[in-house]
C-alpha cells in the first residue's frame, strides 16, 4: 500500500516564500496526476485564502485540539488537490496545547489516517519554531527550507538546521532536509554573492532551481489561485515547475 510522502515547508523567518512554495508545488503535483493534500499551519491563513474563496467552517486547529478528523476542502474540481485550512485560533495553540500528552505528536497521529489516501502531504509552517512547526517536522519525511538571498536570512539558517537536527535526534529519526530553496532571487551582486556562499558551503543541499523575484507571485493569491494557473508563462510559474521536477527527482 502506498504511503504519502510528507513534506514540511519551514523557516522561522517570515517573507521567504513558504506559502507560495506550498501552493505552487502542491498545485503542480496535482496537475501531474498526484493526489495532494496541503495543510495550512499558520494563523495568518495565507495559504487558505490563496487557494479557496469564502469562509471555512473548521480548521486544522479544531482537529488538533479535539483529535477529530481533518476538515478537508477540495481546491478545485480539475485536480485532486485538497486543503486543510488554518484559522486565527492557531495563534493560541502553543498555549492551549502545551499541557496535552505527547503534544509534539498530535499532528503525526492525525495524519496516520490519511497517509494511504494521498501521494503527497505538504505543510505550510508558520514563521516560528513553536508547536505548529514542531508538530509538522515531527510528522514529516522531508523538510524544504525556503531562503531569501539576503544576509539576515542566511545567518538564520543555522538556527532552523539545528532545530531540525534536534528533532531528528530525539523525535523523528527519518526526517531529512530535502534541500534549501533560494527565493526572491534577483540578478544583483548581493543575490549572486549569497547564492555563491550557500552553494560553496552547502553544496547539493541547495536546490539547483531558484525562484526569481516576480511581481506576479504576489498578485496570484489576490485572485485565490496559484502562480501556475494565474500566469503560467511568468518567471514564477516557470521556476516552480522546474523546482517541482527537481523535488521529484530528489525523492527517487
Amino acid at each position: 500500500m502506498k504511503q504519502a510522502k510528507i513534506i514540511s515547508i519551514a523557516n522561522h523567518k517570515g517573507g521567504v516564500g513558504k506559502t507560495t512554495t506550498t501552493a505552487s508545488v502542491g498545485s503542480i503535483l496535482a496537475t501531474k496526476g498526484y493526489k495532494v493534500l496541503v495543510i495550512d499551519l499558520d494563523a495568518q491563513a495565507n495559504l487558505t485564502s490563496s487557494l479557496i474563496k469564502g469562509e471555512v467552517s473548521a480548521s486544522i486547529y479544531d482537529a488538533m485540539k479535539k483529535s477529530t478528523a481533518l476538515p478537508i476542502y477540495r481546491v478545485n474540481e480539475k485536480t485532486e488537490l485538497d486543503l486543510v485550512p488554518a484559522s486565527l485560533e492557531l495563534a493560541q495553540a502553543d498555549f492551549e496545547m502545551a499541557s496535552k500528552i505527547a503534544r509534539e505528536r498530535i499532528l503525526a497521529n492525525l495524519l496516520e489516517d490519511y497517509k494511504d489516501k494521498y501521494d503527497f502531504i505538504i505543510m505550510d509552517c508558520p514563521p516560528s519554531l513553536g508547536l505548529m512547526t514542531f508538530n509538522a517536522i515531527t510528522a514529516s519525511d522531508y523538510v524544504i527550507i525556503p531562503l531569501v538571498a539576503e544576509i539576515l536570512p542566511f545567518n538564520g539558517l543555522k538556527m532552523i538546521s539545528d532545530f531540525i537536527g534536534q528533532l531528528k535526534k530525539y523525535l523523528n529519526p527519518k526526517i531529512e532536509i530535502l534541500g534549501i530553496l533560494i527565493t526572491r532571487w534577483e540578478s544583483t551582486n548581493l543575490s549572486k554573492g549569497i547564492e555563491e556562499r550557500l552553494r560553496n558551503n552547502l553544496g547539493e543541499k541547495i536546490f539547483t532551481t531558484k525562484i526569481r523575484k516576480n511581481v506576479t507571485i504576489a498578485q496570484a493569491p489576490l485572485e485565490a489561485t496559484n502562480i501556475v494557473e494565474y500566469d503560467p508563462k511568468s518567471n514564477g510559474a516557470i521556476d516552480y515547475q522546474a523546482f517541482t521536477d527537481e523535488i521529484l527527482e530528489r525523492m527517487k
